[in-house]
């Protein structure tokens, strides 16, 4: 019943809209509305449009055109695309060009300074020095980017972050930037180090290089030397190695635990015989003394390389080991590097800064063997600086995660090093162009089991592939399908820049005056080469590239 009453008020509202007997006409009869009746003028000469309400687009428009302009739309003016080009990526020379700017403009790429202020200073005197302080930098990186054209990574512009640096760095007796070691020079900022020096003389600056595992011994001996010439003291580490060396360990020695208690648990029961606990106790000195015998050959294979190495320094210069730190090792060097006057009597304080993604909490971790400080990709998951005592000796300042402002190429390059989201990226292909000239197709090939098309004939064929080539295959392969039946080429290419950014795909900058292709080198094919006529037709089909 109520059904039925429902459709008879259903039609009686629609009567009433449309009804013939209620129809709304103007003066002559007609349903137009009156700009738009040909009443002897032309109204839409005058691009006239009746109005009563508009965004604040329009708004901004209206007001233009009261001002004596009136925008008209272009139509048509669409570029197409073509898939077979290197969007998104830069020529030799450009690259060049770009780097160059970059090397005579970094003295001008600074940091926020905190303002000088005594005793006296009361706090409202403060904060609006540092207010000021802090709008002056950002109006300096703000010309630097629309005067000189320089692409800049994102910085933070939190003010209340910056403040947390800066008193990490007038707590800390050492600075350290955590870097990635694929790309130091990047993660690097060095108006930080020059700010630690004009803090305090006595303070130190470091740079540890964390996911070392990433490099191998001899590119880790490039990276060494070079910093040896800067001056900087560097050390090699990676966390993510630390952390499970530290847990094996652990487990061992819980393991040891367990079978002395169990065999405690059978002395108790029956006795053992003498010659059984003879044989325990020289397994357990054997054991020893084979420990120690391991460590003292480390030593003396460090000794040799550390005299090699002082061989060719100048004295007095620093020199770096290229050695893969372990735990133990890294609290060390902490405690052995800073001589002077520390702020905390008896104690290293080590301040820790770092971009996201570089590992700087999961190094904290590691070290602690316990979660301590809460691990994420998100810069700001540390709201304020910690104070997390290692022993009595050594304390880490931990600072909030800092973007701090670098010189960057292209987008693409700040997506790949993991700098900008890849889940909030919005146009995937330069980012997919620039891995490809970065990582030869026969490793894409290997490391995803895929093929991807062949250059044509007249085409190089040694170019590398296009976005679109190495998404066709990848999707298809991996089943990412849209509802048209197409590869999903968008969700292919997060999973394949991911796999960058994670290390799957592997490619180690090199520092400067080290010939690239000399610095990495990639591993030979794996798989033999097939021709792709002989895949199925459908997936021939579905990986070709549309050039129209």
């Amino acid at each position: 019943m109520g059904k039925k009453k429902a459709n008879q008020l259903g039609r009686s509202l629609i009567k009433d809209r449309f009804g013939q007997g209620n129809r709304k006409t103007v003066a002559d009869g007609s349903m137009l509305h009156t700009t738009e009746v040909q009443d002897g003028y032309d109204w839409g000469r005058l691009n006239l449009q009746s109005v009563t309400e508009e965004s604040s687009f329009q708004e901004f428009l209206r007001t233009a055109e009261l001002a004596g302009t009136e925008f008209q739309a272009e139509k048509l003016n669409i570029t197409y695309v073509n898939p077979k080009s290197k969007v998104g990526l830069l020529t030799t020379n450009e690259r060049v060009e770009i780097i160059k700017k970059q090397v005579d403009m970094k003295d001008l790429l600074k940091i926020p300074r905190r303002p000088k202020w005594t005793k006296d200073t009361t706090a409202e005197e403060l904060l609006l020095a540092e207010n000021a302080s802090f709008l002056e930098w950002r109006r300096g990186l703000v010309a630097l980017q629309e005067q000189d054209g320089m692409l800049m990574t994102p910085y933070e512009k939190n003010l209340d972050f910056w403040r947390q640096l800066w008193r990490v760095v007038e707590r800390s007796d050492i600075v350290v930037q955590i870097v990635d070691a694929r790309n130091p020079l990047l993660f690097r900022t060095e108006d930080l180090e020059r700010y630690v020096q004009e803090v305090d003389p006595n303070k130190m600056n470091m740079i540890l290089l964390n996911k070392s595992d990433f490099l191998t011994a001899e590119q880790r001996v490039h990276w060494a030397k070079y910093f040896d010439g800067q001056g900087v003291r560097v050390a090699f580490y990676s966390a993510v190695l630390a952390a499970e060396e530290a847990k094996k360990e652990q487990e061992a020695e819980e393991a040891a635990q367990q079978a002395a208690q169990n065999g405690d648990q059978a002395d108790d029961e029956e006795e053992e015989d003498e010659e059984q606990d003879e044989v325990k106790e020289r397994l357990g000195n054997l054991k020893l003394s084979v420990d120690r015998a391991e460590k003292t050959l480390e030593k003396i294979e460090e000794k040799i390389e550390d005299l090699a190495r002082e061989e060719d320094a100048e004295p007095g210069a620093i020199r770096n080991s290229p050695k893969l730190l372990t735990n133990a090792e890294l609290i060390a060097l902490f405690k052995s590097l800073h001589r002077a006057e520390r702020v905390t009597k008896d104690i290293v304080t080590v301040g820790l800064v770092g971009y996201p993604n570089v590992g700087k909490s999961s190094t904290i971790n590691a070290v602690f063997l316990e979660k301590k400080v809460s691990v994420s990709a998100t810069p700001g998951k540390t709201k304020h600086f910690q104070t997390l005592y290692v022993d009595s000796e050594l304390m880490f300042c931990d600072c909030p995660g800092l973007v701090m402002p670098s010189f960057c190429i292209t987008k693409a390059d700040m997506i790949l090093n993991g700098i900008l989201p890849i889940d909030q990226m919005r146009d995937h292909v330069p980012p997919v162009n620039l891995l490809c000239t970065l990582i030869p197709r026969h490793i894409l090939e290997d490391t995803y089991g895929i093929m991807i098309s062949k250059p044509l004939e007249g085409e190089d064929p040694n170019r590398p592939p296009y976005s679109e080539e190495l998404l066709l295959a990848f999707a298809y392969n991996r089943g990412f399908m849209t509802a048209n039946g197409q590869p999903d080429q968008s969700r292919g290419s997060r999973y394949v820049l991911k796999d960058y950014v994670n290390g799957k795909l592997l490619y180690c900058y090199a520092p400067p005056g080290v010939v690239q292709d000399e610095f990495h080198r990639f591993p030979a094919r794996k798989k033999e080469e097939a021709d792709i006529k002989l895949l199925p037709p459908r997936q021939q089909r579905a990986m070709k590239v549309r050039s129209d």
